[in-house]
């Protein structure tokens, strides 16, 4: 079997990307810079919403902070961040959360089949810097405090049952979540200098209000290896005592945990501190440094994947792209977004179809939480 093949194979039936060859030896590898142009080709001059896209591809402007949602009564919240979709019928819903504190919360904006904009509401409030998240396979939306001693709250995409705080998932700097079906856990990240990899065991899948365990990552420092899960002897520290990151002594430590996305057997997620982006084998228990910055790649953050195999990795910073990490290891830009230098992109999600991706600039071209913009991208997506 031809190598391409075989990434293939390991990736298109979870929609997941695969990255340098190295991984299936047992070798880690720093991707290199854009070994190819990319697969959509090159990016064009900008477009009136100052987007660089390649051939085929327009944007629009769907929400803006401080200003209704058109054709709907809700005000989009300041500093958007983690997002996802979900199945809405013939049509979907793009939630987005609101990184601020005091406030927080998350945001939910409704399509119809045609991808116009039917509605768009609230599903939490008053909570602190909701940062990142994850989908779970019953369709709620995990949303994650990035502040110490915060909290994971499982929130109701189309806003019809209250959001309800997840304690057993931990009281911690969270960032991102990944819900792993196959072993009914859920990952989950932490952004600290020295931050863990955590995983929740549900008592019960499907209800995470019955509890369950939570445990993280134990391994030497180095970069690729077999990895074991430790209990946390306490998941719901009071503030000031140990934090969970420093309960266990044998925890491997990570650089500021970002974006984290599971599929077929196994989670990707970033640091950004290192600028790296690392694969967990869920099926065997071991991880590799999968990229290791210094290419056009830079500030990695939020990601997610098409259903294709190809991986998106928004930058916070850097040149503030999206880049793709295809199957056969090319890394290149899909997005860039001009003048907003003081901003960061985050909430990258495909809609159900793959033909429409949605994201945000944080703060937008002023570099203020209350400037934040959210575009939806659509064009000839892989999927």
């Amino acid at each position: 079997m031809r190598r391409r093949s075989f990434l293939r194979a390991a990736v298109v039936g979870g929609g997941v990307a695969a990255f340098s060859g190295g991984l299936w030896t047992g070798a880690a590898v720093s991707v290199p810079n854009r070994l190819a142009e990319g697969p959509y080709g090159p990016l064009l001059p900008a477009d009136g919403n100052g987007l660089e896209l390649p051939e085929g591809f327009t944007s629009r402007i769907i929400a803006r902070s401080g200003e209704q949602v058109e054709g709907t009564s809700y005000t989009w919240h300041d500093a958007p961040d983690g997002g996802a979709c979900f199945a809405d019928g013939d049509g979907w819903i793009y939630v987005s959360n609101s990184e601020i504190e005091p406030g927080g919360g998350v945001g939910a904006v409704r399509f119809d089949a045609g991808g116009n904009i039917a509605d768009a509401y609230r599903i939490l409030d008053d909570t602190r810097r909701n940062c990142a998240g994850g989908k779970t396979p019953w369709d709620t939306w995990l949303s994650c405090e990035e502040v110490g001693y915060g909290y994971v709250f499982e929130t109701d995409p189309w806003g019809r049952n209250e959001a309800v705080r997840r304690d057993a998932m931990g009281k911690f700097n969270h960032e991102a979540a990944a819900c792993d079906p196959v072993r009914k856990v859920i990952y989950l990240t932490e952004d600290e200098p020295d931050g863990c990899f955590y995983r929740f065991r549900p008592n019960n899948w499907g209800d995470l209000g019955a509890g369950g365990v939570l445990e993280v990552l134990a391994a030497g420092s180095e970069t690729s290896g077999k990895a074991t899960w430790v209990e946390v002897p306490e998941p719901l520290p009071s503030d000031g005592d140990t934090p969970t990151r420093e309960q266990v002594s044998e925890a491997k430590r990570f650089d500021g945990g970002e974006g984290c996305h599971y599929a077929n057997d196994r989670c990707w997620f970033t640091t950004k501190g290192d600028d790296r982006v690392w694969q967990f084998n869920a099926a065997d228990d071991t991880f590799e440094l999968a990229y290791d910055g210094g290419g056009d790649l830079s500030g990695v953050d939020n990601i997610t994947s098409s259903d294709f195999g190809d991986l998106y990795v928004a930058e916070d910073g850097g040149n503030m792209e999206i880049c793709i990490i295809t199957p056969d290891d090319v890394v290149a830009p899909v997005v860039r977004v001009n003048d907003q230098d003081e901003s960061e992109l985050c909430g990258p999600a495909f809609n159900p179809a793959g033909d429409r991706f949605y994201f945000s600039s944080q703060r937008g071209t002023s570099g203020s939480s209350s400037d934040g913009i959210t575009y939806e991208i659509t064009g000839p997506f892989r999927h």
